[in-house]
């Protein structure tokens, strides 16, 4: 709604070596001004905008010059320097595009000059050799191709040379990126280069196309033709080269029919070539010897549907489409394309692909357009809306219309869209809304069910074609159908569009066809009244979506609609206040008036001047009950068009009564809105007060203010600081000890804010600093919220003190800080979790302290003298230097007391929070900007290795086979003998016996806290803060394991943080990095060795966090050791669990533990533009174990890869990519459901459910008829049509045991999966006559399923029967039904039997679009 103010443009400087200055000097004259003297002038400017203005002054100097001056040396030395320049310049610089406009205007005398220096320097520039320089040389060329007339000039000059580089660039590069193989950085960076080197092939082409021509037909001996066909043949080997990006295969394809066009003859042949090579029907003998020669690889009779698909993207956008300039065979290869297009549409899957065919085809139904315009009449019968090609390419539009990609559903409706205009093309003349293929698709898009999101954007573009009225005259209830759909927030979007698409056209109709203004009534009774009685009525998702995405689109297309919104509502606003659950009138009010303001629709000083709301109804809003009019009234008050527009008195004082009763707000997202809307406030103070600053500097504009207003710039500036104090005061107040969380939110926020939009440059005018109205008793507060149980509160208070750390520190005296510091240490051996979080906290916002080391840290460590005396290290890094060898030294003590007694550590000093605060501290420690690298590098190697001896401590219990259990608190002879087996196998490092040692920490503890009371009580904050239990304690099984998975956790995200200090550059220098290449591989193996042991949930889930950190590391590094380690680790795990070892100490329960984890972070970290060979070949391997061919001895395997594909199909990251898995993935779990072995039925079942979840979208309601999370047949076939057979198959066993006479209970496994799948599919008006894949075999299995004697099943038969049934076999089907049913004189009446088919034939009655 604001304008964000514009970024000023950064421009680099060029400089001149010595010897190009001392060529100006020696021609600049002191007296006056000429070329050398200005560009020595520009060259010795540091600012590239002040360089632009001095080179924009080159060209009206150079006209001055006379004739003869052509031949002035200094003309000729300036030349060559501008030449120079523009090709040292980068290809971004706007530098280079000025000299380029510049050098475009060159008077003519000069411009031969001008080339020969231009030709003298891109000749240099070719001779380079360097494969990693080949990018500057083709961004030069592609420069002088753009709009420069000189480059051009140039370009033409050096034909041959150019053409020579193009053709040793693309050799080149493509050695080079085949040395780099599995360097993904490297490889990316060769990849654009080559593509740029093919668009630069191409420019070439395209824009000499007279130079080519020229000497290419001659002899084909020549050098010219000889350079096209070596670049014809390294696009067609990129086009089949599989391992390169998809651009550059793309690009390929573009640039293959480009060479091709340019070389072939007769030109009238090419279409059919083309056509067959698209086909496959290429007879080598017709085709020329130069093309078989070059593209002999495109000749074959099997294309790889790729290739295929790129070879038509290349047709679609290099052949002249227009004018019907190829004839009968131009309509002909357009045919063939579309034939192509559609056949590729049921094989290419993967999500990159499926997004390229989509968009060519959207280039298709462009080209086809363009085609038509002069095409023959048999062209406009075979694309009439009738046509097999158009219904093909419908059939293509309701398959994707609902497809998982953004990318894929928008060109969808842009095909659909053309489309309809190709309809219209061909039948100009007749009437359009009468058109029978238009009346056809609006009655079948109409049948629709409205949760189909592809219903919104086809009705919207019928309505460009027809018209709103012509739909509304078939049913007048579409608006509040539309309006009802929009509670459904996944839907608002769609609706909202299809709305305004209406409302408009219906407008424009309207003011077409009357002339006075009575057809506003009628409009306003259409599209106003419903959403007004919706936002009084309306549930609450329903009215806040319309507010959201309808209510602003009405008020933009008629702003004068409001005033009749604001009197309707008006008139009931009293009596209709509303309740908790609907707005009401009120309600109602608030949000137009909201939306109208925050869209400039109206001002609401106007507004309440002329009595149209007034202060108590905008107070009534302010304290509804229900929250979203609360929010609604504060939006009125905080958001405006104009981000500068003076927040008046009367807005000041309805905020502060607003604040005053909504702080507390139950709501998290209420909370949120309310930050939202005070920031955009405070905003707005902001901007308005730097205005009024400037108004008051400037004393004419303040008398124009003077006159238009009463209130005076100061005046305003005193309210607002006065305003901000009060606000202020009250926040502060409200952080009392024992306020309640949302209340501390809500006020820490907003304080947060505060700090934030009122923190100024120095010199700057300030209307309100928050360090002003800071005492020390405030600091307390905000230190207080530190010790809160909510993380959020601690972040939010630790933000806020990080904001106002000058006064903070100023405002505590050193024993403030001392007692800080101690509770800090304290906290940090709490048992309680949330204390070593606070203890964290409150480290970090000490270590800012300059002073820290002598009040603090003196009598805890030595510290070094020359690091203190050094004034180049940051505080913040002696500090946390200091901090952390502190931590360390007791953490590195505390590891072993806790190998003599884990009993004792847990109960007495959890390790876990020093090492918490180990990482707090390094978490915010500039990493690129450290002084004290050797004490660095040292810290960190003592930390790896405390991290080591740590985990040896604590990990046998989590990865013991029960580590929930391990100290029997009764002492019956079988807790004994399981705890002396859990014992042998965990082998933990202390001696102590555990039978004992709980007795014995008992005594232990009442000693300590004897101990404690005899020491000084802590004052104020932290007696608070260190307020522990210190109390007599049992030490159970819990508090070891909660010691032991913390502690594991905190070491996994401390080394996973410590990964992060290898530079990406590394391997040549280990001494850059703070960590070496060795330790990062040590950790990995650490990282594995315990997530494929760990056995706790908390362990190897943490442990996994720290993990990909790491692997995101590994992939973006230089060292090919370390980038190939995920590889590597990937390999030897996917063997070990195929191996089946029975040494292996892999978990096979508790769902396979960490092993998934870990694989998930192998896959996660690959590059996201990649060709994702990691998660293609880990899949491979996974399936295939999943769903065995053979029946293996061990079915662990098995188990691990069920549970692994769960995983990975639930995991958000791998997105589209593990789409292509899908329908092996159901086949595995399906075929693991009949296994015998119980732990295969438990996994195949989670997988099951996972890929329910990942086929049809996470269930958001309980209605399990609900057709949101469905899909219809045709789309679930077309997405996974290898299911299709596999589907039939397994219902036909499924059914042959049903129909067993003799053993009527004997229930098939997979039935219930089965239905489960197919109850998911729903029939659609749109099935038509050109699915590939029938419906029909399925319907008599599923008959058969009605007959089970479970009653879920026939139930469930019932609904899977309606998608497979054509909407016009429904009588036939249900007749069948009806014939089947045994009469009264049958000998054997099966009442299951007789239920099922009746269920079924209920059901195909009861499909609304089936009866339709």
């Amino acid at each position: 709604m604001v304008l964000k103010k514009k970024k000023e443009i950064q421009v680099d400087a060029f400089f001149l070596d010595r010897q190009q200055l001392e060529k100006l000097q020696t021609f600049s004259k002191d007296e006056e001004q000429n070329l050398a003297s200005l560009l020595l002038h520009c060259a010795q400017l540091s600012n590239g905008i002040q360089q632009i203005q001095c080179i924009k002054q080159i060209i009206p100097l150079v006209k001055k010059m006379d004739q003869n001056s052509a031949c002035d040396p200094m003309v000729k030395a300036c030349l060559d320097i501008l030449g120079e320049t523009y090709f040292s310049l980068d290809v971004k610089n706007p530098l280079k595009k000025v000299l380029a406009s510049s050098l475009n205007s060159l008077p003519e005398e000069f411009m031969t000059l001008a080339v020969q220096s231009f030709v003298c320097c891109l000749r240099e520039e070719l001779k380079i050799r360097d494969v990693y320089l080949y990018r500057k040389v083709l961004d030069n060329l592609a420069s002088c191709m753009e709009d420069f007339s000189l480059g051009r000039a140039s370009i033409k000059n050096l034909f041959e040379e150019v053409l020579q580089f193009l053709q040793k660039s693309l050799f080149d590069i493509q050695e080079e990126n085949r040395k780099n193989n599995g360097n993904h950085i490297v490889q990316t960076q060769l990849m654009h280069d080559l593509l740029i080197a093919i668009k630069i092939s191409m420019m070439l082409v395209q824009k000499l196309q007279e130079n080519i021509q020229g000497s290419l037909w001659k002899h084909c001996e020549s050098f010219v033709w000889q350079s096209m066909c070596s670049l014809l043949k390294s696009s067609a080997n990129f086009l089949v080269d599989a391992t390169l990006l998809q651009t550059v295969q793309t690009t390929s394809g573009l640039a293959v029919i480009l060479f091709t066009k340019a070389m072939y003859e007769p030109v009238e042949e090419l279409p059919s070539m083309i056509s067959d090579l698209l086909l496959g029907s290429v007879k080598q003998a017709a085709m020329p010897v130069w093309f078989v020669s070059n593209c002999g690889t495109l000749c074959t009779e099997e294309l790889p549907d790729s290739v295929r698909l790129f070879l038509c993207h290349g047709a679609l956008a290099m052949l002249e489409w227009k004018d019907g300039s190829m004839g009968e065979k131009g309509e002909k290869l357009l045919l063939d394309i579309a034939s192509v297009l559609l056949s590729l549409s049921s094989e290419l899957k993967e999500s990159s692909m499926a997004t390229s065919l989509s968009r060519i085809l959207v280039i298709w139904t462009t080209s086809a357009l363009a085609t038509l315009v002069s095409g023959s009449p048999d062209l406009k019968i075979k694309l009439n809306g009738n046509s097999d090609v158009i219904g093909k390419l419908l059939e293509y539009i309701y398959t994707h219309w609902e497809h998982p990609l953004d990318a894929v559903r928008h060109q969808t409706k842009l095909i659909f869209r053309n489309l309809l205009q190709i309809h219209r093309s061909t039948i100009t003349g007749s009437n359009e809304k009468s058109d029978p293929f238009f009346a056809r698709l609006i009655k079948r898009l109409l049948s629709l069910e409205w949760h189909v999101k592809g219903k919104y954007a086809s009705l919207a573009c019928l309505v460009e074609c027809v018209g709103t009225e012509s739909i509304l005259q078939l049913d007048r209830t579409i608006p509040v159908q539309i309006l009802d759909v929009m509670n459904d927030q996944s839907l608002a979007p769609y609706a909202s569009d299809l709305l305004e698409t209406m409302f408009t056209n219906h407008k424009a109709h309207f003011a077409l066809s009357f002339q006075e203004s009575t057809w506003i009534d009628q409009w306003h009774d259409i599209w106003v009244s419903p959403l007004l009685l919706i936002l009084c009525e309306g549930n609450h998702d329903q009215t806040t979506y319309i507010i959201d995405y309808y209510l602003p689109k009405l008020l933009k297309c008629s702003p004068d609609s409001l005033n009749y919104m604001i009197r309707i509502l008006q008139v009931s606003a009293d009596a209709n206040l509303g309740s908790g659950s609907t707005r009401g009138a009120l309600g109602a009010l608030m949000a137009c008036l909201r939306t109208a303001r925050a869209h400039g629709h109206l001002e609401l000083a106007s507004i309440m001047g002329n009595g149209l709301v007034s202060t108590e109804c905008i107070k009534q809003g302010l304290v509804h009950q229900h929250n979203q009019v609360c929010i609604d009234a504060l939006g009125l008050l905080c958001e405006t068009h104009r981000s500068t527009e003076i927040v008046s008195m009367e807005e000041m004082q309805l905020i502060q009564f607003f604040i005053m009763y909504n702080l507390n707000s139950q709501s998290p997202s209420v909370r949120q809105q309310i930050v939202s809307l005070l920031r955009k406030l405070f905003c707005r103070i902001q901007e308005s007060s730097q205005v009024l600053y400037k108004l008051e500097q400037n004393k004419t504009k303040q008398e124009v203010l003077e006159n238009s207003t009463e209130r005076h710039p100061l005046g305003i500036l005193q309210q607002y600081k006065d305003f901000l104090s009060s606000v202020c005061d009250r926040l502060f107040e409200a952080l009392f000890p024992g306020s309640s969380h949302p209340t501390r939110f809500s006020a820490l926020t907003i304080l947060g804010s505060v700090a934030e939009i009122f923190s100024f440059p120095k010199g700057q005018a300030q209307v309100f600093q928050l360090d002003q109205v800071m005492d020390s008793t405030r600091i307390q507060t905000l230190i207080q919220c530190l010790a809160s149980t909510f993380e959020e509160v601690k972040v939010l208070a630790f933000g806020l003190l990080m904001k106002l750390c000058n006064v903070a520190f100023n405002l505590q005296d050193s024993a403030d800080l001392a007692l800080l510091f101690q509770a800090a240490m304290d906290l940090s051996t709490s048992t309680k979790p949330y204390d070593c979080v606070t203890a964290s906290y409150l480290l970090n916002f000490l270590i800012h302290h300059k002073g820290l080391q002598h009040i603090c840290l003196e009598k805890w460590v030595e510290h070094s003298p020359q690091i203190d005396e050094d004034t180049s290290v940051s505080t913040v890094e002696k500090n946390t230097l200091a901090v952390i060898k502190l931590l360390l030294v007791n953490v590195e003590e505390e590891i072993l007391q806790a190998r003599k007694s884990l009993l004792q550590a847990a109960a007495s000093f959890p390790m876990y929070g020093r090492v918490r605060c180990i990482t707090g501290a390094l978490q915010q420690l500039p990493f690129n900007n450290l002084t004290l690298v050797a004490e660095w590098k040292e810290m960190v190697t003592r930390l790896i290795l405390m991290s080591y001896k740590l985990s040896a401590v604590v990990s046998p219990v989590v990865q013991s086979s029960s580590p929930e259990g391990l100290i029997p608190m009764d002492s019956d002879s079988e807790s004994t003998g399981r705890l002396k087996m859990i014992l042998s196998e965990i082998q933990p490092q202390d001696t102590n016996d555990y039978f004992i040692q709980a007795k014995i920490l008992k005594e232990h503890c009442k000693v300590e806290s004897e101990k404690l009371d005899d020491q000084r009580p802590m004052e104020s904050i932290c007696s608070e803060i260190r307020g522990k239990e210190r109390q007599t304690c049992d030490v159970t099984a819990q508090m070891v394991l909660v010691c032991c998975w913390r502690s594991m956790k905190e070491v996994s995200l401390l080394l996973g943080t410590l990964c992060k200090l290898l530079p990406s550059q590394a391997a040549s220098e280990p001494s850059d990095g703070l960590i070496t290449v060795e330790q990062v591989k040590n950790i990995g193996d650490y990282f594995k060795h315990h997530l494929l042991q760990s056995r706790h949930r908390g362990a190897f889930e943490l442990a996994y966090a720290g993990f990909v950190q790491l692997t995101e590391m590994l992939s973006r590094c230089n060292s090919e050791s370390l980038r190939k380690m995920p590889e590597q680790w990937l390999s030897c795990v996917l063997e070990e669990i195929k191996s089946c070892d029975p040494s292996s100490t892999l978990c096979a329960t508790r769902r396979s533990a960490g092993i998934p984890f870990y694989i998930q972070a192998l896959l996660a970290s690959e590059p996201k533009k990649s060709k994702t060979d990691l998660l293609k070949m880990a899949m491979k391997e996974l399936i295939s174990l999943a769903a065995p061919l053979n029946e293996s001895l061990s079915v662990i395997p098995q188990v691990h890869a069920l549970n692994i594909l769960r995983a990975l199909f639930r995991d958000t990251r791998l997105g589209e990519n593990i789409m292509p898995y899908v329908a092996d993935g159901i086949q595995a779990a399906i075929l693991g459901f009949v296994s015998p072995v119980w732990a295969v039925r438990n996994s195949s079942t989670l997988l099951f459910s996972a890929l329910i979840t990942r086929i049809f979208g996470v269930k958001r309601g309980k209605d399990e008829n609900s057709k949101k999370n469905r899909m219809t047949g045709r789309e679930f076939f077309s997405r996974f049509p290898s299911l299709y057979p596999f589907l039939l198959k397994q219902l036909e066993v499924v059914t042959n045991t049903l129909n067993s006479e003799a053993e009527e209970l004997k229930i098939h496994p997979s039935l219930f999966l089965l239905l489960l799948i197919l109850g998911r599919l729903y029939p659609s008006p749109m099935d038509g006559a050109y699915s590939a894949l029938s419906m029909a075999p399925f319907v008599p299995f599923i008959i058969r399923c009605g007959h089970s004697p479970v009653y879920r099943s026939r139930e469930m038969s019932g609904r899977a029967l309606v998608p497979f049934v054509m909407v016009n076999e429904v009588p036939q089907i249900v007749l069948s039904l009806m014939e089947g049913l045994p009469d009264s004189t049958s000998p054997c009446i099966r009442q299951n039997n007789i239920h099922g088919t009746l269920l079924q034939a209920k059901s195909l009655f009861g499909d609304q679009s089936c009866l339709s």
